[in-house]
């Protein structure tokens, strides 16, 4: 326990219980006014427990009351109260200055005892002045001769209040022994509950110390998940523009790629042909696909579906883009349908129609295929949808990166079908055709 007057300082080596009577306080007294009241006691409590019982025991000697004391007892009870005072002067300026644990606050404790003593032996009433070793022994002195410093103070008040020693007769040493015992036993109870407050002071300190530890530490865990999700916000940000990119890209590979082939193929188709009625028949197909990529590109722009999708469902737009590519590529193309169809979100139909569209497209370019069949098969969980074809077939493991001239391909469809955590599994051998599979979850039209 630290005991402070202003600036002051006193602790003592092996310190681990406050003041004997600090048991008596309440708990909830707040610790900067205790402090301060036991500053103020250690400075000027000798003096006026000193003053008090000189007074006390000169009025009461002057009535006759009281223990009687001889004329040299008088001067040497006065003596003792000029060097009690002198030694209180001293300690009051010293204390102050004192590192924690000084010999010198054992000597001042042991001097004022022996003084006190002496005093309480030439007239009882000076006990009021020896109750002080009560107060301060746990901060002046080592805490192994707490105990030893306490009973003493309880035998010199004990045997002031029984009259002095030796005690007269037998029944001043039974009187003697009762009261020690008492003295004894209130002081041996109060250190032991000062003690015992010490100890939960101190746990309850530690656990205050490692609840501000563990706010620190929180403090700082929030520091860093601001920086974390900051960091996350700027990431997901960054995926998002790239995931949009790659969404234009597809749609521009889907629309005007694939437009800009067929109106190609249509028109080379038309200046080959020597009949003028099958050359106009090429040019308006070319124009029609022109206008038709253009209103796909507007579409993807705004971030529309295919136009198939705008008035029809799945099937019927799964249909008509396989009748439409047969007749462009020249290929024989068929559409089935198994399962009991329903509304789909439609982000997914976007999507099958889309791997579709891609599939179709490979087969023109890459299969020299003579038949397609496409399959749209409902299921409980999920929908798949089968492109195949009999053309010239590859090996998938050996597929070539992406050149920045090429599609987007196989890739682009299983980038399609993991945004809505679908799979794309593609079967194929040189020389005996591909198939490729799409799987999404069924997810219903809300």
């Amino acid at each position: 326990m630290v005991i402070a007057d202003g600036g002051a300082e006193a602790r003592t080596e092996g310190e681990t219980a406050p003041l004997a009577l600090a048991a008596l306080r309440p708990a909830a007294w707040d610790a900067v006014p205790r402090l301060a009241w036991e500053g103020r006691f250690r400075r000027w409590g000798g003096y006026v427990l000193l003053g008090f019982a000189s007074l006390t025991a000169a009025v009461a000697a002057g009535a006759g009351a009281g223990s009687l004391m001889t004329r040299g007892e008088l001067y040497a009870a006065g003596a003792l109260v000029v060097a009690a005072l002198g030694l209180q002067i001293w300690w009051s300026t010293a204390f102050r200055k004192l590192p924690a644990g000084a010999p010198a606050g054992r000597v001042y404790y042991v001097l004022r005892f022996a003084i006190a003593a002496a005093l309480c032996l030439l007239n009882g009433l000076f006990s009021i002045y020896a109750v002080i070793g009560y107060f301060d022994a746990v901060q002046l002195l080592p805490h192994r001769h707490v105990r030893t410093a306490l009973l003493g103070t309880a035998v010199v008040m004990a045997s002031a209040q029984s009259g002095g020693l030796p005690p007269d007769g037998t029944v001043g040493w039974v009187a003697f022994g009762v009261l020690l015992t008492v003295n004894a036993s209130l002081v041996l109870l109060f250190s032991h509950l000062a003690e015992k407050e010490a100890r939960s002071a101190a746990a309850k300190a530690a656990t205050i110390a490692e609840l501000e530890r563990t706010n620190a530490r929180l403090a700082q865990a929030l520091e860093e998940n601001a920086g974390l999700h900051a960091q996350l916000l700027l990431q997901a940000r960054e995926a998002g523009i790239a995931d949009e990119r790659r969404r234009l890209a597809a749609e521009i590979h889907d629309t005007l790629a694939q437009g800009l082939t067929g109106i190609i193929t249509q028109l080379e188709a038309a200046g080959e042909s020597t009949d003028p009625a099958v050359g106009r028949a090429h040019a308006r197909r070319a124009a029609e696909l022109a206008r038709h990529s253009l209103g796909e590109a507007r579409r993807s722009v705004h971030n529309l579906g295919p136009g198939a999708l705008e008035h029809d469902a799945l099937p019927a737009a799964l249909r008509t883009t396989v009748e439409e590519w047969s007749a462009t590529a020249g290929v024989r193309a068929e559409c089935t349908v198994t399962g009991t169809a329903e509304p789909l979100h439609h982000e997914v139909e976007a999507t099958l129609l889309r791997i579709a569209q891609e599939g179709l497209a490979n087969a023109r370019r890459h299969a020299g295929a003579s038949r397609v069949g496409v399959t749209l098969s409902y299921m409980d969980s999920e929908v798949t949808l089968d492109i195949r074809d009999d053309g010239r077939g590859f090996d998938p493991a050996a597929v070539p990166p992406r050149r920045h001239t090429g599609g987007f391909g196989l890739g682009g469809m299983r980038a399609r079908a993991e945004r809505i955590a679908g799979t794309v599994d593609i079967e194929s051998e040189p020389g005996r055709g591909t198939a490729v599979s799409a799987r999404v979850p069924l997810v219903r039209h809300d």
